[in-house]
């Protein structure tokens, strides 16, 4: 099931919005996920640790699924 997360700002970037919802305990742990390959936005594989996530936006790692608001 997926956890609906709001922002009040235009976007989040994605090492933040991980270490946000406590997917990861760290910004390190973060960068070296999405590096490797392990992440998900919008169902595409993303490297880019700064890739903006906006409202409506999916992330998905590990089998757990993060919804923008």
């Amino acid at each position: 099931m997926a956890e609906t997360i709001t922002i009040k700002t235009d976007f989040i970037k994605l090492d933040a919005l991980l270490k946000f919802a406590s997917l990861v305990n760290s910004g390190g742990e973060a960068k070296i996920i999405i590096q490797n390959g392990e992440v998900l936005v919008n169902g595409e594989v993303c490297t880019m640790r700064g890739k903006k996530i906006r409202s409506g936006d999916k992330v998905q790692y590990k089998g757990k699924e993060v919804i923008i608001a």
